[in-house]
């Protein structure tokens, strides 16, 4: 599904240039759930916005169901990001005055989905995390746990191969934050291909593969 060949990424700060990335190969498989796991400053963020066709790669290739990512135009990219991959953030990113199903509708909205389909595949994937009966609540009606969840469901809704989630748990407490690694678990055992990135050893702990990422380089790629 995705292969990365001699990727490097420098970003140029004033006169100096910053190596984020120094040559990182990795392939992931379809229907994997893996940890990209490593400390601040790591590249593993870099890593992931170019995974995520966030970002491009400054030397190397990258692969994505076969397709040359780095050929790409920024409107292709776009059509990836909004089709193939789903991205989860530790800050929730609601509209604060927007009720659960509206705040998932707006993927789709982007793809040019109709209002009727809108509202039946936001309902969906509302459900399928749990919030069926929170269909037309705010953000401030909701717990951190829940609007977790939110962010998930507009993640899902776009049916995508991949879900990218970058510190999921972060603003969770410990209950909430297990329940939404359970949730990201049953989305796996789905089909779909989830990728934490995280410096943190009890998000890697719902892994199969933990990746170690340290100094723009992958120092260990290991079964869970």
């Amino acid at each position: 599904m995705i292969e990365i060949r001699d990727v490097t990424k420098v970003y140029q700060m004033g006169n100096v240039q910053v190596h984020a990335l120094r040559g990182v190969s990795l392939r992931v498989r379809e229907g994997e759930l893996l940890t990209i796991m490593g400390p601040s400053g790591s590249g593993k963020s870099t890593l992931m916005n170019v995974l995520g066709c966030l970002d491009l790669p400054s030397e190397g290739s990258y692969l994505l169901h076969g397709q040359d990512v780095s050929r790409l135009t920024d409107r292709q990219l776009a059509r990836i990001r909004n089709r193939q991959i789903g991205f989860v953030f530790q800050q929730f990113n609601l509209l604060p005055r927007t009720t659960a199903l509206h705040q998932v509708e707006v993927p789709l909205l982007y793809a040019g989905a109709g209002s009727r389909e809108r509202r039946e595949r936001a309902r969906e994937a509302l459900e399928a995390v749990g919030l069926g009966d929170r269909l037309h609540h705010r953000p401030d009606e909701l717990s951190g746990g829940q609007q977790q969840r939110v962010a998930i469901a507009r993640a899902l809704v776009t049916r995508p191969s991949i879900i990218m989630a970058d510190e999921p748990t972060g603003n969770l407490d410990t209950r909430s934050g297990e329940e939404v690694l359970r949730i990201f678990q049953q989305l796996n055992e789905q089909g779909i291909t989830v990728i934490f990135v995280t410096h943190a050893p009890e998000i890697a702990a719902y892994s199969r593969r933990v990746v170690h990422v340290r100094d723009g380089l992958i120092e260990k790629d290991e079964m869970a």
